[in-house]
């Protein structure tokens, strides 16, 4: 895709850790709208014919040969499954986690509670790819703890496809490990029940006491040096299935998925009540105990939704610390299960680091997105001012989602939702045909050229939607194009084509060409 450049031509200079910011205006949009589908149907061929020459691998092969599928016939990704870590404060589960993934990444500490920020992690064994959920965040001297593990254990579980019960070997199974038990048995999931700290085959006779939980055969762990963590995740395989059941959205029809996410006492349960009105809830029970989330059926614009459940999302006094954890514990389970998310800001408040974060976090679980900034009706000229100068230092890097002003009180505007979801939704669904991309991409390379970096210019072979929701790009490259260049692509793709209101992903494939035989 090395056109003839039209604007000012390559030149040999770097630009800052920002955006690439081209010269010049263009006329992109116009000249694709002149462009024959076909003609660019062709275009992308030759290009796509020209990548021969170059040294592919197998997930190129895959990805090239998946483009000559109808969209119907081209199945949407599915989730890895999700294993849970769960167990009592201090067993070792966050040590348990570096061993399986081999590098240090969970905090772990001597004392109690220190896991707190990140929730999963992507992890592999014997060639399988899977999700490892941490928990922890306790309080150490939180009251009632044994009920408290045995809870906030379950919101893993609720996400997870199987268990890992982590017990302390030389202490033995507790009235905490008995609370946990005790939730696992009603969840029906595979556990696998690990007897941590045997550190030699002395210790293993204490590891053996733990058949009375019944959970099957202990496997004594040294999750500090690595002893039996193979035989327990090889066990671990046998029970985890292919695909994740909980790990991710695969819809087949029906109401679309909302997540209404945002920090404490933003408005969340006073907007779904206004949403759903007084008599026009449908409660949906999902299977297991009562305290499982619940999601709800609401008719907006003469459709059905279903809002999924966040619930639990409450911040206790006595646990303080760990409720931050859970939030985003619920926050995560929530968006997993969702399509689009709602995030939901006060107006009336500064906006938070926490706000920030859990924006963060919608984000990065690929799913649409709608802003919609509650309590508009308390808003004055003062604050007004203040909260326009906070948009745009802390949330520029979303320009592109939807926004939505309305009061979760009074109901103001809060028919304005439906057209902010069915946007961001037509978006994250959108499939840009190959030949338009490739066009597009082309026009696009020779108006404004990747720089040069040490007299070399790297140059785009043939582009391609690997997948939609959210849309996913892979760009086929001779070299390595500057992090700001594929943020200026990213932006002109969303210009040209849409996509307001989901996140998209530009990736590149760096190939050399192969060596010619003699």
């Amino acid at each position: 895709m090395s056109a003839t450049p039209t604007g000012n031509g390559p030149r040999d200079e770097g630009y800052p850790d920002g955006d690439y910011e081209p010269a010049g205006e263009d006329s992109i949009a116009e000249r694709l709208e002149q462009l024959d589908d076909d003609e660019a149907d062709l275009r992308a061929e030759s290009l796509r014919a020209g990548l021969a020459d170059y040294e592919l691998d197998e997930e190129d092969a895959a990805l090239l040969a998946g483009l000559d599928l109808e969209p119907e016939q081209q199945a949407p990704p599915k989730p890895d499954p999700v294993l849970a870590i769960v167990g009592r404060p201090n067993v070792g589960k966050s040590t348990l986690v570096n061993r399986i993934l081999g590098r240090r990444e969970a905090v772990v500490e001597d004392t109690p509670g220190v896991t707190r920020d990140r929730v999963s992690y992507a992890a592999h064994w014997n060639g399988r790819n899977f999700t490892l959920v941490d928990t922890g965040g306790w309080e150490h001297d939180a009251k009632g703890i044994h009920a408290r593990v045995a809870e906030q254990a379950e919101i893993a579980a609720d996400m997870a496809d199987a268990v890992l019960l982590v017990v302390d070997a030389n202490v033995g199974a507790t009235a905490t490990d008995e609370a946990v038990v005790r939730m696992l048995r009603r969840k029906k999931k595979p556990v696998i029940l690990v007897a941590n700290k045997v550190d030699d085959m002395a210790q293993e006779a204490e590891a053996a006491a733990l058949w009375s939980l019944g959970f099957g055969q202990p496997y004594p762990v040294s999750a500090l040096h690595g002893r039996g963590t193979a035989d327990m995740l090889d066990a671990v395989m046998e029970v985890l299935p292919e695909f994740s059941a909980h790990g991710g959205v695969i819809r087949t029809g029906g109401p679309r998925r909302v997540a209404l996410i945002g920090r404490p006492n933003v408005g969340k349960s006073s907007l779904l009540n206004k949403l759903a009105g007084s008599d026009r809830v449908v409660v949906d029970s999902l299977a297991g105990t009562t305290r499982d989330p619940v999601d709800e059926m609401i008719e907006l614009g003469g459709r059905m939704w279903r809002f999924v459940d966040t619930a639990g999302i409450r911040r206790r006094v006595h646990m303080q610390h760990g409720a931050d954890f859970y939030a985003s514990l619920r926050t995560q389970s929530a968006l997993e299960r969702a399509e689009v998310a709602v995030v939901l800001l006060a107006v009336d408040e500064v906006l938070s680091e926490q706000d920030v974060r859990i924006l963060q976090t919608a984000i990065d679980s690929g799913r649409a997105l709608v802003l919609a900034f509650n309590k508009w009706d308390l808003l004055d000229d003062d604050r007004r001012r203040y909260l326009e100068r906070e948009i745009e230092q802390d949330l520029a890097h979303v320009d592109w989602a939807p926004r939505v002003n309305l009061s979760a009180r009074t109901g103001w505007h809060k028919d304005r939702l439906v057209p902010a979801l069915d946007r961001a939704l037509e978006s994250w669904d959108r499939r840009i045909p190959t030949g338009r991309l490739n066009a597009f991409l082309g026009e696009l390379v020779a108006a404004h050229p990747h720089p040069l970096r040490g007299g070399k210019q790297p140059r785009i072979l043939f582009g391609t939607q690997a997948s939609t929701r959210p849309p996913k790009f892979v760009l086929f490259t001779t070299g390595f194009l500057d992090p700001g260049y594929r943020r200026f692509i990213t932006r002109r793709l969303r210009e040209t084509f849409g996509f307001e209101g989901t996140p998209i992903e530009v990736s590149m494939r760096v190939r050399e060409k192969r060596a010619r035989k003699r």
